[in-house]
């Protein structure tokens, strides 16, 4: 009886143990799994080299800028001969952008390019916001804007600040030249 018990306990600690770890592929691991594949780029990009002119910020601007630590970017350039790859890599992101952890923060599309912002977490701090756009003639790409006490409603508003903002171009040379 004893060793029966034993048998049924290691059974479903095992059980639950191989139903906890999933078999879904989270973003992170995309990230890792394609950051050495052709046609893929990632670079960790640091908050202080996105230059912003802040005398304008308001309050929430500032607080949401200062949330933010790092930028994880990753993309992938489209071209003629890897129109099924291409397909097939932007349906996996889709995929994994759909699960219901992510929740949708904003969306818009400008001449062909569409840009979705998620985050993970609840309506007072973001644990992580995804921003991913994707274009056919160009590719896609993801960044991941991590940090610490991220508003995802703060957020969205550093992000239509950012829309026409000045960035350092020699620090994302590398991004820029890979997408050409």
């Amino acid at each position: 009886m004893q060793r029966t018990v034993k048998y049924l306990l290691s059974t479903i600690l095992t059980a639950v143990f191989l139903v906890s770890c999933g078999d879904g592929v989270s973003l992170q691991r995309y990230y890792v799994d394609n950051q050495e594949t052709e046609n893929f780029i990632t670079q960790d990009i640091p908050i202080s080299m996105v230059e912003l002119d802040k005398t304008n910020f308001t309050e929430a601007q500032h607080e949401a800028y200062n949330s933010v630590k790092r930028l994880n970017f990753l993309g992938y350039k489209a071209s003629d001969t890897n129109i099924e790859t291409y397909n097939k890599e932007l349906a996996t992101v889709k995929t994994i952008l759909n699960d219901d952890k992510y929740q949708d923060l904003m969306e818009f599309s400008d001449r062909g390019r569409k840009i979705v912002v998620k985050y993970i977490g609840d309506d007072e701090e973001a644990d992580e916001i995804v921003v991913f756009g994707s274009a056919k003639e160009m590719g896609f790409a993801i960044v991941r804007i991590l940090g610490n006490n991220m508003s995802p409603e703060k957020m969205g508003v550093l992000l239509h600040s950012l829309q026409n903002a000045n960035v350092n171009e020699s620090q994302v040379q590398d991004i820029m030249n890979f997408f050409k």
